[in-house]
């Protein structure tokens, strides 16, 4: 059974993109469908983290409105930072599912238990995922793998009765 999930944020939680302003600021989309998933996910007593190679408030900001206690921002090497949130945690490999889009999550996706890739995510991590999504980075993509890891942990039933 997966118990965590880890989100990378450029590529997968958004669409990769990255604007600035004239004054400077960062401005990044992100899906609500995607963040509805990550809530249920929450609620249905399991972690997500948030493993990113940038440093961004914006996206500070929205893990803290999804209730994603576990962000780190930027790491060079998201193997390591996983490993030691999964000892914290008292987790095997087995209860993890990732998603990642670039040759930065290599080595991330390579470990985990269940592997995901939005439907743009490099041709060289589509070949390492386990699971090319249906849906890009920023379009759906997490909640796409959301919803397989919920029926894959027989939590389909639970994930709905959290609206009804």
């Amino acid at each position: 059974m997966i118990k965590l999930i880890v989100l990378d944020v450029d590529g997968c939680l958004t669409d990769g993109k990255i604007i600035y302003t004239a004054q400077g600021d960062e401005l990044k989309a992100f899906h609500v469908k995607d963040g509805l998933a990550i809530v249920s996910w929450i609620k249905l007593g399991h972690d997500v983290a948030i493993i990113t190679g940038r440093n961004s408030e914006v996206v500070a900001r929205r893990a803290k409105e999804l209730g994603i206690v576990h962000l780190f921002q930027g790491v060079k090497d998201k193997e390591s930072v996983l490993d030691e949130l999964r000892l914290k945690l008292h987790l095997q490999w087995e209860h993890i599912a990732a998603i990642g889009d670039d040759l930065n999550d290599y080595k991330m996706l390579q470990r985990v238990g269940l592997s995901f890739t939005p439907k743009d995510g490099s041709l060289y991590i589509q070949e390492c995922a386990q699971y090319t999504l249906d849906r890009s980075g920023g379009e759906g993509a997490v909640r796409e793998m959301i919803e397989y890891i919920l029926k894959e942990n027989a939590q389909e039933d639970d994930f709905v009765a959290l609206w009804q």
